[in-house]
């Protein structure tokens, strides 16, 4: 039996790798395969920003190595990010 977080783990790979095996190398998001997933995957928080230049920036700012594509390490940090931001959130709701 598969635990939840090992479930999880599953389901970051297979998002991850179906998005960068559209273009160029399958094992990086181009910036046109992290919109694309940005889009498809976390659609509530782009359209939260209203910010036209936030793919932009997200790209910049999880691109370390500065290589113009996002890898798969460089990817986790957006989803811990974005996962710490949440759990923060309902914590806070739950404690007014």
């Amino acid at each position: 039996m598969v635990s939840q977080l090992e479930s999880a783990m599953d389901s970051l790979i297979k998002v991850f790798h179906t998005y960068s095996s559209k273009e160029g190398d399958k094992y990086k998001l181009s910036k046109a395969e992290m919109k694309s997933l940005l889009q498809g995957e976390l659609s509530d928080f782009l359209a939260a920003s209203k910010d036209p230049l936030v793919v932009e920036k997200i790209m910049s700012d999880l691109d370390e190595n500065r290589d113009g594509e996002v890898d798969f390490q460089e990817f986790v940090v957006l989803v811990a990010a974005l996962t710490v931001a949440c759990n923060d959130f309902f914590v806070q709701c739950m404690k007014n």
